[in-house]
C-alpha cells in the first residue's frame, strides 16, 4: 500500500536520511514550503516534535504530517546534551563546536561513564485523530576523539558497542539499518501502511 506524508523539517541531511530509510516503502515524502519552523520550546523530545508537527499541520491540513526530534543523551551528564543537542555549544554552533564542548565535558569520564544513546521521537498528526508517537534508540559510547567522515552531528564520536566503529565510519546504508531514526521511522511507516 502507498502512503504520503509531509515531513516537518528544514534540515536537508535529516530529510535525505529519512528518505533513504524509507526507500523500501511505497511512500511519498513532501517537504514543507515554509521559511522556518517554530522555536523548539518544549522540555522533551516528544514536546518538541509535537510543536513542529502541529505548526506544519495547520498549513498542510489535507495530508498526514510527521515531525521528529532527536538527540544524544549521556546519562553521566544528567542527560545532556539531550534536547539541546543541535545547539549545545550555542544557537549558531556547528557540529564541530558541539562535539568539542561534549568532549570537554566528558574529559574526566571513563569506561561505562561514557555510555550514551541516540534517541529519535517521531510524531504523526492526522486530521481528527490524536497524535501518534514512535520512538527509536541506539546505544553506544562516546569516544575521546572523532573518527570517520560520514554522517553528521555527533556521529564521529559515537562508537557502537558491538563493532567498535563510530557511526561516522559506517556507510549510509549500514547506518540506516540500525540508527535510532531508522527504528522510529520504520515503526511509523509500518503503522501508516496498515492504516491506509
Amino acid at each position: 500500500m502507498s502512503f504520503k506524508f509531509c515531513l516537518a523539517t528544514k534540515n536537508s541531511s535529516k530529510a535525505k536520511e529519512i528518505q533513504e530509510i524509507l526507500r523500501d516503502f511505497n511512500c511519498q515524502i513532501v517537504l514543507p514550503e515554509i521559511k522556518k519552523l517554530p522555536e523548539e520550546t518544549g522540555t522533551s523530545f516528544h514536546e518538541n516534535a509535537l510543536i513542529k508537527a502541529s505548526f506544519v499541520s495547520e498549513i498542510y491540513k489535507d495530508i498526514p504530517v510527521v515531525a521528529e526530534d532527536s538527540g544524544l543523551v549521556v546519562p553521566a551528564l544528567d542527560g545532556l546534551p539531550g534536547i539541546l543537542s543541535s545547539r549545545f555549544a550555542g544557537p549558531d554552533a556547528d557540529d564541530g563546536k558541539n562535539i568539542e564542548k561534549l568532549l570537554k565535558y566528558m574529559q574526566l569520564l571513563k569506561g561505562e561513564e561514557r555510555n550514551a544513546y541516540f534517541i529519535c521521537v517521531a510524531v504523526l498528526i492526522r486530521k481528527g485523530r490524536n497524535p501518534e508517537f514512535f520512538e527509536g534508540r541506539l546505544y553506544g559510547r562516546i569516544t575521546k576523539e572523532p573518527a570517520g567522515t560520514g554522517g553528521f552531528g555527533y556521529d564521529p564520536v559515537f562508537r557502537l558497542l558491538n563493532n567498535g566503529k563510530t557511526l561516522a565510519q559506517l556507510s549510509p546504508e549500514e547506518k540506516n539499518r540500525i540508527s535510532h531514526r531508522a527504528k522510529a521511522f520504520i515503526q511509523l511507516a509500518k503503522y501508516l501502511e496498515m492504516a491506509v
